[in-house]
């Protein structure tokens, strides 16, 4: 069993307010996404490297109603909030194994001929208010970021802030993500999350306090 970051997560009230939070963060607006039909979101996606991506989501108002929460605790967001960097996914190569109780339940999802599986809590809350990531496991050759459009971005690290960073590390051996210096956590006072991003104007930073 072995994870790594996969990519990180812009929540918004909308596709529009994300993508404008992005292009103005990093000088590059995401391109095209995809539904999520089972779970009533939308997303557009910006490739940051080889192998991250960015990815803004949304609820997508003209979905079909589900009868559930939406994930990356998405139905908690009021109109005109400002979007923010709140989540981050790791692929797993075996999910069954890695998905403990705190991450949440294993999922198989589909949309069109695509199917994976991912572990998130049903109650659409994020475990450790995001500073743990959300699980996915998908086809060996499936990883989205190979198709999306080339930029000058490249994604540099992952700072991640906790009150209880002990617990943090703990999931994250638990889920077996190794140790990285693309990933870190300190201790702070409520949960943060911060991506240093490269880009032809200098490093940037997405999120914070």
């Amino acid at each position: 069993m072995a994870s790594r970051l996969d990519h990180i997560t812009i929540v918004a009230p909308s596709l529009d307010a994300g993508s404008a939070y992005v292009e103005t963060a990093l000088g590059v607006a995401p391109g095209p996404g995809r539904e999520h039909p089972s779970m009533a979101t939308h997303n557009l996606l910006l490739a940051l490297g080889p192998s991250v991506y960015l990815e803004v989501i949304a609820a997508n108002r003209d979905a079909a109603p589900v009868s559930r929460a939406r994930w990356f605790g998405i139905d908690d967001i009021p109109d005109g909030a400002t979007p923010r960097l709140a989540a981050w996914v790791a692929s797993t190569n075996d999910i069954a194994a890695a998905a403990v109780p705190a991450i949440g339940q294993v999922e198989t999802m589909h949309r069109d001929s695509h199917t994976w599986r991912m572990a998130f809590r049903p109650d659409g809350a994020l475990a450790l208010d995001g500073a743990v990531p959300l699980l996915i496991q998908r086809a060996a050759d499936a990883n989205p970021v190979a198709a999306l459009p080339t930029n000058p971005l490249h994604f540099r690290s992952l700072h991640i802030v906790h009150p209880a960073p002990e617990e943090v590390l703990a999931l994250f051996a638990a889920i077996g993500l190794a140790s990285t210096p693309r990933v870190t956590v300190a201790q702070g006072a409520a949960c943060a999350l911060v991506a240093e991003i490269q880009t032809p104007s200098g490093l940037r930073r997405l999120g914070g306090a």
